[in-house]
């Protein structure tokens, strides 16, 4: 998914679709297939009815963030196909739940948010990048 500004100036999402099959083989980079307006399970599930059964059948792993909608797209489209969360996303989830938790026990030993003398503020980077 990607932000982008619609033609009336208002905010809006892609669906960004990406043939990841010559990086899995080691044969190539990854090949954007499309962006296609809109985040939805119709804006995924309209792009692969339009490109037939044959090309849907061929698809076997479907590497998604954990949006709902795809999946819904996915499971009725691709029946076939494993859903899988790409690792960025979850990574992403991991460090929400790292930095929540962090948080969570700054605000009950401490009695408020992390300021930049307190410990647990002060390795908020090393835990999210290993680096000090």
């Amino acid at each position: 998914k990607w932000k982008h500004v619609r033609g009336d100036g208002s905010p809006g999402f892609v669906t960004v679709i990406v043939d990841l099959t010559p990086l899995v083989d080691g044969v190539g980079s990854a090949r954007l297939l499309d962006m296609v307006p809109g985040r939805s399970a119709d804006a995924f599930g309209d792009w692969l009815d339009a490109r037939g059964s044959t090309f849907r059948h061929r698809i076997r792993v479907v590497t998604m963030d954990g949006f709902t909608g795809y999946a819904k797209a996915a499971t009725q489209d691709l029946t076939q196909a494993r859903q899988v969360m790409d690792p960025f996303h979850v990574v992403h989830l991991a460090i929400d739940k790292l930095t929540a938790c962090r948080q969570r026990v700054q605000n009950e030993t401490m009695g408020h948010r992390g300021r930049s003398g307190d410990p647990l503020y002060g390795i908020r980077r090393i835990l999210l990048t290993r680096k000090s």
